[in-house]
């Protein structure tokens, strides 16, 4: 059990981050009567609690500082979750996840459930979807780690994928699912964010005990003692193209700026007026970064100076990514689109309607004529920028999918999530069944 001040800690945090998540209501369902699992994911029923009774062997607790109610099954020593992505460990607790504004809990009965601090409701576990017949299967599925995986790279010399987990560890594989070499692991808790340099030498990773640790990919050691200076779990990291330096965000709102060669900070800390940083990225000419987080995108000069705060999605900012000549922005929102923008101005120039969930991730291939998104929905797309839609049938996972790369080539994509496995898919057999124009491939190497 969480003593007072941790607790009062977490239940602020957890406040302010959801307070602004959607939520909503259908109809009451309960044990002997599950709610139906609607083709749209986000249809689940929900129980709605208010002050009508609790569900049986459940009761109602609230936070120390009083602002903050949430449930709490009786027969397990869970408290409150310190992250609002879906996924994250409860307080530590190995292997209990949330959903964004959630906490997940087991009932006695063995089910799943699903509680919302902002409306007091519950609902119960989505079953897996069902993928329909002749839908694209994965070349490959990768499997080895034992936790949720948070981000993937694709090496450009080699064409490996290099994968991070909530289970400390950091791995790297073969097109074809060989693994190479050993695990890697740190001294610390699990890893929740991933970048590699641009030679591909060093990979750094943030985890979920505000360190970060720099890795030798050749020899799979941690170079040096782990960086300290966050306050809270860092959620996402980039290199600046000239790898002369790297970014961290965290949970504590922040922005850090570090040197790779001695560990130090170079800058002091960004406080960003979007709440927890969920995503940051260098542009690709390295003069400037963007990052992301409640309703937001903020682009920053290399000098600190907030140059600009774009404002236009319904919901927390999650993904973004650059256009190779730095004029143009991606992102992805809880609001379950993908928006495209120009940097200049601010203007919304694209809106991508089809994920029915949080949207994860993004990456361009490397011609920038298709985006590839990730999805809470279970779901990988592929969208055509010529003709802004969704190429074909959903990819599709067991669970949610918090994260996708394209290889360097072109020919793959990659994606893992809440279901720990990697999944391989072929990009160019995507296109070809789907008769979308075939890639014209190119040497330029997107930093994930």
């Amino acid at each position: 059990m969480l003593n007072e001040k941790a607790e009062s800690s977490t239940s602020t945090r957890r406040g302010e981050a959801l307070s602004h998540l959607p939520t909503r209501v259908a109809h009451r369902t309960s044990e002997k009567n599950p709610p139906p699992y609607g083709a749209q994911h986000r249809q689940e029923a929900l129980w709605e609690g208010g002050n009508e009774a609790l569900p049986p062997h459940w009761q109602q607790f609230e936070g120390s500082d009083g602002s903050t109610q949430y449930y709490q099954d009786d027969t397990l020593d869970m408290v409150s979750s310190s992250w609002p992505l879906p996924g994250v460990r409860l307080d530590y607790y190995p292997g209990h996840l949330v959903v964004p504004g959630c906490e997940w809990h087991i009932s006695p009965l063995g089910r799943s459930y699903f509680v919302n601090h902002n409306t007091r409701t519950t609902s119960w576990k989505k079953p897996k979807p069902e993928r329909p017949a002749g839908s694209l299967t994965p070349e490959c599925v990768m499997e080895g780690h034992s936790r949720c995986i948070w981000n993937l790279a694709c090496l450009k010399a080699s064409c490996n994928v290099m994968s991070a987990s909530e289970d400390g560890s950091i791995r790297q594989w073969k097109r074809d699912g060989e693994r190479v070499g050993n695990p890697w692991y740190g001294d610390g808790e699990g890893i929740a964010s991933m970048a590699v340099s641009s030679d591909e030498t060093m990979v750094v990773c943030g985890n979920v005990d505000r360190r970060l640790r720099l890795w030798n990919t050749k020899e799979g050691s941690m170079i040096g003692e782990p960086w300290e200076g966050h306050d809270d779990g860092v959620m996402c990291l980039d290199w600046s193209p000239d790898a002369q330096e790297i970014a961290s965000g965290s949970e504590d709102g922040t922005i850090r700026r570090w040197n790779p060669d001695t560990g130090r900070q170079i800058a002091p800390p960004i406080k960003t007026s979007h709440g927890w940083v969920y995503a940051v990225k260098y542009s690709p000419q390295g003069d400037k970064f963007i990052s992301s987080g409640r309703g937001a995108i903020c682009v920053w000069s290399r000098d600190s100076k907030l140059l600009k705060e774009i404002k236009g999605h319904d919901n927390t900012v999650t993904s973004l990514c650059w256009s190779k000549d730095s004029a143009h922005i991606f992102s992805g929102s809880a609001d379950d689109t993908i928006r495209k923008w120009r940097v200049i101005d601010g203007r919304e120039l694209l809106v991508l309607r089809g994920h029915t969930n949080v949207v994860r991730s993004l990456c361009l291939t490397p011609n920038e004529r298709y985006i590839v998104s990730a999805s809470d929905d279970y779901s990988v797309r592929i969208w055509d920028l010529k003709t802004n839609q969704a190429v074909g049938d959903p990819l599709l996972h067991d669970d949610e999918v918090w994260t996708v790369a394209t290889s360097a080539d072109g020919t793959f994509i990659a994606s893992a999530g809440l279901d720990t496995k990697i999944y391989v898919w072929n990009l160019e057999a995507a296109l070809e069944r789907y008769q979308v124009g075939v890639l014209v491939l190119c040497c330029y190497h997107i930093l994930f």
